[in-house]
């Protein structure tokens, strides 16, 4: 499935991107970045797992990913490059990952951000979810706090 705005192009995530995944999550996680072992074993796991790439000519900016577990979907990663930050390509992400789970049959999102991820946790509630609860120390090293965050799909309420 693919989606163009201008020269951007959001596809499904292919074999092929793993040296380029691999390259930016060193850029943008250092640490905590997933190797090529992760990223063939989470590309083995579709169709529970799916991850879609945004790119311009140039290469990949960005990429998201779920987990499809029934009626909460889980948002495994999602990132944007550097030079491609400030575009709105978080949001737009977020919102094709969120298409993907409601024709998954997702109700709910969910999510884990870094407590001291300002960035990401301002995306993420413009994005309109919430803190649902806290997984205090959970980031190690550091001693950071893990804010689980969750957006029902359908529009309704907050109730499970």
């Amino acid at each position: 499935m693919m989606a163009t705005q201008g020269t951007l192009v959001a596809r499904a995530a292919s074999w092929t991107d793993i040296p380029a995944l691999v390259e930016l999550e060193q850029e943008l996680f250092a640490d905590d970045a997933w190797s090529e072992t992760t990223w063939w074993a989470e590309l083995a796991a579709r169709p529970r797992r799916d991850y879609v790439v945004v790119t311009e000519d140039d290469g990949i900016l960005g990429y998201g990913g779920l987990d499809l577990g029934g009626e909460v979907a889980d948002v495994m990663t999602v990132a944007v490059s550097p030079r491609a930050q400030g575009r709105g390509l978080g949001l737009g992400l977020l919102e094709i990952l969120e298409r993907r789970a409601r024709e998954a049959g997702a109700a709910y999102l969910l999510l884990e951000v870094r407590d001291d991820n300002e960035p990401a946790k301002s995306l993420y509630g413009r994005a309109g979810f919430e803190v649902l609860r806290v997984r205090r120390r959970y980031y190690q090293p550091g001693d950071v706090d893990a804010l689980v965050m969750r957006k029902r799909l359908d529009g309704g309420g907050d109730e499970a």
